[in-house]
């Protein structure tokens, strides 16, 4: 209940800015492995952004398909655009933020701002300016935004909302009014500014080399050294469309959401108890009560009671994520029946560890 009251006065959405007040430069860093299926919405969006934008770097792991060809297309109509290639992964990194570390140090010394941006997602025009904007009112030197999903399919749209609230219950809404603790911090690769003095300071990325969930790791380490760090609803600015199916939703989102390498394993097994006591349990508590499978008297008066109040929360909260999609299916309001699976992902994801990830190998990890 008191991650969740923040909610009531959190910051409204950000809204688009076609241009800044007082001028800057932001290189935007873009990293690719065969995304070529997708990666023309994030090209014309980025094409879109204002004068802000001096450079937008590609950082393409070798992709295999036409990528880099769209990504040169591109290039030829915007000369801010430019692939280049990072090198082979050192030993000790996850591909991701290497990508995003060697970008960074590609990137123009001259610029203010450091934007990473992730290949799936759909920037707004006015994204930047607004970004910016945004951590330049708030002070901050690390801000993320959260996206509005695109969502496709019943299946999809039934068990995706239940995933994003295992979110909110553990770290609460987007956009609070104050700054949690650093080890409750929350971010967004898809969508993250960073100043580049504090970025050189903190030798980039390296914080979190070894990280499957890097944006989350860099934005704890850095709050934990004094860095204000920001997350605001960014649902007017931009679109995602993460995955094409709820299988590969729960297979390639799921296993991450557990946040493992962001935490430590004490705080990480609070929250899967947590988890399971709010939002994995009450559904099925309440139909073991309906139908006689739990005893009468005091205990189960209460039991029923609790776990009532706590279904109602979660029915309310979802017109509270609403607006986080663009278009949702009857399946949407359905979605606390997922709960159960939703509890369940986050235990089988804490007691894995990745040993591959968008075709490589981390076996060593």
């Amino acid at each position: 209940m008191a991650r969740l009251a923040g909610g009531r006065t959190r910051r409204p959405p950000l809204e688009p800015l076609q241009r800044l007040e007082t001028p800057t430069r932001v290189s935007v860093i873009v990293p690719t492995l065969n995304e070529e299926a997708r990666i023309s919405p994030c090209l014309e969006g980025l094409h879109a952004q204002g004068p802000e934008v001096v450079e937008i770097l590609v950082v393409d792991s070798r992709s295999k398909d036409g990528t880099v060809a769209k990504v040169e297309a591109m290039a030829k109509r915007d000369p801010r655009f430019r692939v280049v290639y990072d090198d082979p992964l050192p030993t000790g990194w996850i591909g991701r933020p290497w990508a995003l570390q060697f970008g960074f140090l590609q990137s123009d010394a001259q610029s203010e701002w450091i934007l990473g941006v992730d290949a799936d997602t759909l920037p707004q025009p006015g994204l930047v300016a607004a970004i910016v904007n945004a951590a330049r009112s708030g002070n901050y030197e690390a801000l993320s935004l959260s996206p509005q999903f695109k969502l496709k399919g019943i299946a999809e749209s039934w068990l995706q909302p239940a995933l994003l609230i295992t979110l909110i219950y553990r770290f609460g809404p987007t956009g609070v009014q104050a700054d949690p603790a650093p080890e409750r911090v929350m971010a967004n690769g898809q969508c993250s500014l960073l100043k580049r003095a504090m970025m050189v300071k903190m030798d980039g990325y390296t914080c979190a080399k070894r990280s499957f969930c890097d944006d989350v790791t860099l934005a704890r380490s850095l709050a934990s050294r004094g860095v204000r760090v920001g997350f605001q609803d960014g649902a007017k600015l931009i679109k995602v469309r993460m995955y094409d199916s709820a299988l590969e939703t729960w297979n390639e989102w799921g296993r991450s959401l557990d946040l493992k390498d962001a935490s430590t394993p004490g705080l990480q097994w609070l929250d899967v108890v947590f988890l399971a006591l709010a939002q994995g349990l009450p559904i099925p508590i309440l139909i073991a009560v309906i139908f006689g499978g739990l005893a009468g008297g005091a205990e189960t008066t209460a039991l029923t009671w609790i776990n009532g109040m706590l279904l109602t929360i979660r029915l309310l909260l979802l017109f509270g994520v609403r607006s986080s999609y663009d278009a949702v299916q009857w399946s949407f309001w359905l979605s606390p029946l997922a709960d159960p699976l939703a509890a369940l992902r986050i235990l089988i994801s804490t007691l894995s560890v990745p040993k591959s990830w968008r075709g490589r190998s981390y076996a060593d990890f």
